[in-house]
């Protein structure tokens, strides 16, 4: 293997994505030209760096990163594609990023490219233009690292809600969203997502007890934490549930739940669901203050609100709700939660949620049942997974 990576950083938190920290360090072999190349790269402590930085660098402190390069001098190891060692400590990383307003997994991929250039001979420390060298490479090679896609397949949650809107609107018995559920699983979807609202305006009791029992991916009930769904969701018992905020007038689920100013009884709803053997997401805003309550409160999941970038005015306004949603998940994510999101996604702009390397799942309802109307609910969900590749 061209890199040859260890994680030597005990602590369980940050959670530390270690696919993504060596699929960077593979990416960047490939985008200098050197793919052959071997690489050897460890994540560790204060304590084992400042003992690496004591012997070779006579400097008895941590530091962020070293390099340990095999491609200079008369035994250079060239020859052979060895390019040397880089040494990141997590701790030194977690506290500039902390300080910088990072993510962990950003700052430990500056430190990356950092060290990775070091290796293949450029040197900051030479002179004043090598330092300006240096830093236009590390600026071209983290751009370029920030288009590169995801290597695992992020998946896709249908929400039926619509079909049933359809339905409700004449008071008949079609279309049917448990139909529709199957469709959409046999077109690839790997989840089936329902909301059961209190005043029942689109999906019934019925039809969540039968996607209970056809289902075969996995049913996600959306449901506001009032004592009677509550009750309901653990007779039933669906795979998930996500909590989210409920106002009878909203046409839709207009923002994210305030985990944080209902802790108290949010952490007694997770623990009831949990003790019927029913884990729990949280639909929440890209805002580090729900997210620590999230976790605080106890959720497995937390589902980030995609609404405000999906429905951004301009370019500007939407590359800024996309770096929200970004550094929300790597927060959620280094916390030790499991991230999915969704709300208001469509053809065009959930592409780039989709790249997103901490986000595992999308729910998406709204635009796959609109473009059913016009192809098929089939081929509708054929093409959004298309989009998400």
């Amino acid at each position: 293997m061209p890199v040859l990576f260890r994680n030597e950083f005990r602590s369980p938190l940050p959670r530390i994505n270690e696919a993504l920290v060596q699929r960077t360090a593979e990416l960047l072999l490939v985008m200098t030209g050197i793919p052959d190349a071997e690489l050897s790269l460890l994540l560790a402590g204060d304590k084992q760096i400042a003992e690496l930085n004591s012997s070779w660098r006579g400097k008895n402190t941590p530091t962020n990163v070293l390099a340990f390069s095999m491609t200079e001098g008369p035994d250079s190891a060239m020859a052979f594609n060895l390019l040397g060692d880089i040494v990141i400590s997590v701790e030194t990383a977690a506290r500039e990023a902390e300080y910088e307003g990072l993510s962990l997994h950003s700052r430990l991929q500056v430190l990356l490219v950092h060290g990775f250039l070091h290796l293949i001979g450029y040197d900051h420390e030479k002179s004043g233009s090598e330092a300006v060298r240096m830093h236009n490479k590390e600026r071209e090679l983290l751009q370029e690292l920030t288009k590169k896609r995801r290597e695992k397949m992020i998946k896709l949650a249908v929400n039926v809600d619509h079909v049933a809107t359809l339905r409700e609107a004449r008071g008949t018995n079609e279309p049917d969203p448990v139909l529709a559920a199957g469709i959409c699983e046999l077109a690839g979807a790997e989840g089936i997502v329902v909301h059961l609202r209190e005043d029942r305006r689109h999906i019934q009791d019925r039809d969540v007890r039968l996607l209970r029992q056809t289902v075969k991916t996995k049913l996600n009930l959306e449901m506001g934490a009032t004592d009677e769904i509550i009750k309901f969701a653990m007779d039933i018992h669906p795979d998930m549930v996500t909590l989210v905020p409920e106002k009878r007038k909203e046409l839709t689920t207009e923002g994210g739940l305030n985990v944080a100013g209902q802790k108290k009884k949010l952490k007694m709803v997770i623990a009831q669901l949990y003790d019927a053997g029913i884990p729990v997401s949280l639909f929440i805003d890209p805002d580090s203050r729900q997210i620590g309550a999230a976790n605080d409160v106890g959720a497995t999941f937390v589902e980030i609100h995609t609404g405000r970038y999906s429905d951004a005015a301009g370019e500007k306004e939407r590359d800024r709700e996309y770096e929200l949603i970004a550094a929300a998940a790597e927060e959620a994510y280094e916390a030790g939660m499991r991230v999915n999101a969704g709300h208001g996604l469509n053809y065009f702009n959930t592409a780039r949620i989709a790249s997103l390397e901490t986000i595992e799942e999308l729910s998406i309802g709204h635009a796959i049942m609109a473009r059913a109307i016009m192809v098929g609910l089939d081929q509708a969900v054929r093409e959004m997974l298309g989009l998400m590749i």
